[in-house]
């Protein structure tokens, strides 16, 4: 069969589907990869072959100009107190923000990928949980469809809140139905719900993490892929000292003016401990630290998937590929949260006794040194870590959903 992955051009949401991409192509399947100009150097870089199109997105330039303007639109995709989600309180957000970011990625690539789609007719499209034109476009061509999660399930539970409470208070507007309604009847097709969920949803979250929310979801153990890199040297034999990671991310550099956390305060603090701190920082980053401890490595760049098995903890952001590399390494994690889901995911891992976690406001260098020595010196953070690591391990990889892949998409194709 014919698959399509589709994702706007954000490198981190599309790096995480290469595995499975692979896994169909080796399956004697055709695959393509659409997305904005971009991402193409990206996509061709995983051996996978890209479909340019559209113009590219200027999300991270909109958010940037939003910050700096005292513009940016605060709500809290991961809300779910009942008193917080009655129609007053979340139509303006839930409009407001979902619906923006959603134009600003989506009306770019709208109409081509549909083009592209009654073009090439794949039997699949796969597409990231806000590249909603891939939805418009399989179901243009009669392609089955499916979501592929790199985090926590916020779009579909917001979305669930938010029909509910429009149907407690009688109305009818739905903002994200009637831009998708629009769309579609441009394409010459209706609007239904699975446009804003897919027909299923492909999701590496372990199920002891994931949100219960009445989808279908398949599950797919994680395996990381960080894009093109070179093993160095120094990674070659183990560490001497307990290794700890500080990674934060490229989107925070590379979208918006920087990090959330204070990095030379982190290193600081953690200066007189016996062990080896590998920070990853750009080059940019690097060079505003005014003092660099004996116990601090710098890199610009490590491929997470060799250099987190060599570690005794991570400290990180809380991004899907940071998190769930962890996971499948048993390494116990401190996620200094701030943006979307990390503050849940922290939550939830917390919760599973496998980490521990600090907003970003709160992450000072003296809060990061008391919360990385609990991870460790307290042997229940590797112990539940590993717990979670025979739970990913147990999950279908890439090669074994194929099949299931298969069936579904028999059964959904139009």
């Amino acid at each position: 069969m014919r698959v399509l992955f589709t994702s706007y051009a954000e490198k981190s949401h599309f790096l995480g589907m290469v595995p499975l991409a692979w896994a169909l192509r080796n399956a004697g399947h055709e695959v393509r990869v659409a997305s904005q100009p971009e991402l193409t150097d990206v996509i061709t870089g995983a051996g996978l072959t890209a479909v340019p199109l559209g113009t590219n997105h200027g999300l991270g330039r909109l958010l940037q100009l939003a910050k700096d303007t005292g513009q940016e639109k605060d709500f809290d995709m991961a809300e779910n107190r009942p008193e917080m989600l009655t129609w007053e309180q979340i139509k303006s957000g839930y409009q407001g923000h979902v619906l923006w970011w959603c134009r600003v990625v989506n009306d770019p690539m709208m109409a081509e990928l549909t083009a592209f789609c009654r073009d090439w007719k794949p039997d699949l499209v796969i597409w990231e949980p806000l590249t909603y034109a891939g939805g418009v476009a399989a179901k243009a061509c009669g392609a089955a469809h499916a979501r592929f999660m790199w985090g926590l399930d916020l779009f579909a539970r917001m979305r669930g809140h938010y029909l509910r409470a429009r149907q407690e208070a009688g109305v009818s507007t739905d903002a994200l139905g009637q831009w998708l309604g629009l769309h579609a009847r441009r394409m010459g097709v209706p609007f239904s719900e699975d446009l804003t969920t897919g027909h299923f949803t492909i999701d590496y979250t372990p199920t002891s993490l994931r949100l219960d929310l009445p989808h279908t979801y398949l599950p797919l153990r994680y395996i990381p892929y960080n894009g093109t890199a070179v093993i160095p040297p120094w990674l070659h034999t183990p560490p001497d000292k307990p290794r700890v990671c500080l990674t934060l991310g490229t989107s925070a550099t590379e979208r918006l003016d920087g990090y959330s956390v204070d990095v030379q305060d982190i290193l600081t603090h953690l200066a007189d401990l016996d062990i080896e701190v590998v920070a990853t920082l750009p080059e940019k980053q690097q060079a505003e630290l005014h003092h660099i401890p004996d116990n601090t490595r710098l890199v610009s760049f490590v491929p997470l998937h060799a250099l987190t098995p060599t570690c005794s903890a991570m400290i990180h952001h809380g991004g899907g590929g940071s998190f769930s590399t962890s996971l499948v390494n048993a390494v116990p994690q401190l996620i200094l949260a701030d943006m979307f889901d990390a503050p849940l995911k922290g939550e939830l891992l917390t919760r599973q006794g496998a980490g521990l976690t600090l907003h970003s406001s709160k992450a000072t260098g003296p809060h990061v040194r008391e919360h990385l020595l609990r991870l460790l010196r307290e042997p229940s953070f590797t112990h539940a870590a590993h717990q979670l690591r025979q739970e990913t391990l147990a999950t279908p990889g890439p090669n074994q959903l194929v099949p299931h892949l298969e069936k579904l998409t028999a059964q959904h194709r139009g």
